[in-house]
Order: structure tokens, then sequence, then C-alpha cells
């Protein structure tokens, strides 16, 4: 014998006001801000505190205004002197560019 199904209970309609201010973002743990080093902060463009998303955004956006990126290896990124002072390395991958960074952030 099958049991009947059961009916889903619609969710109630919300009448959202256009002209309403929105939402702030909550400050999660992803989104925290950063103090960050000296080395840093000439790259960020003299910002003391960012999140870690709007570092890593920031810093994409500075590899390619100067074509950092290897053209034979796009995965790795050429490093200048001032990236050079963060890094302290001719060459960094990508992929592990995250874990570098993280020695020149504190809480």
């Amino acid at each position: 014998v099958k049991k009947p199904k059961r009916k889903r209970k619609k969710k109630p309609v919300v009448d959202v006001d256009p002209n309403a201010p929105p939402k702030p973002k909550r400050i999660t743990g992803l989104n925290k801000p950063l103090i960050l080093s000296a080395s840093l902060q000439t790259i960020m463009d003299g910002a003391t505190q960012l999140s870690r998303p709007e570092i890593v955004k920031r810093l994409w956006k500075y590899i390619k205004s100067n074509q950092l990126q290897d053209p034979a290896d796009r995965r790795y990124i050429l490093c200048d002197a001032k990236l050079k002072s963060i890094f302290q390395q001719d060459r960094v991958n990508s992929f592990g560019m995250n874990r570098d960074l993280s020695a020149h952030l504190t809480k």
C-alpha cells in the first residue's frame, strides 16, 4: 500500500520595497579585513586593511596590468621588484600565491 504524497507548503510571498536600502554585507571569516605588511601595501595602493578576496583581486589586477604572467606557462607569475619583495622568488606558481601571501597578513 502506497502512502499518499504530502503537498509542500508554499513560501509566503514577501513584498520587497524597491526603494529600501540594500542590506549591508555581513563580515564573515572570509571577508574579514586583514592588516597588510608594508611591502604588500605598496602594491595595494597604500591600503592598510583589506579582505583576502580583495587582496587577491587587486594582486591579479597588478599582475595583468604589468604583464607579469609567464608567456610560456601562464600558471606562473614572473616577479618584478615589488612582487619579489613579497614572494622572495623570481617566479611564483599562481595556485600557491595565497599560501605565500599569508606571511604578509595579520588579523
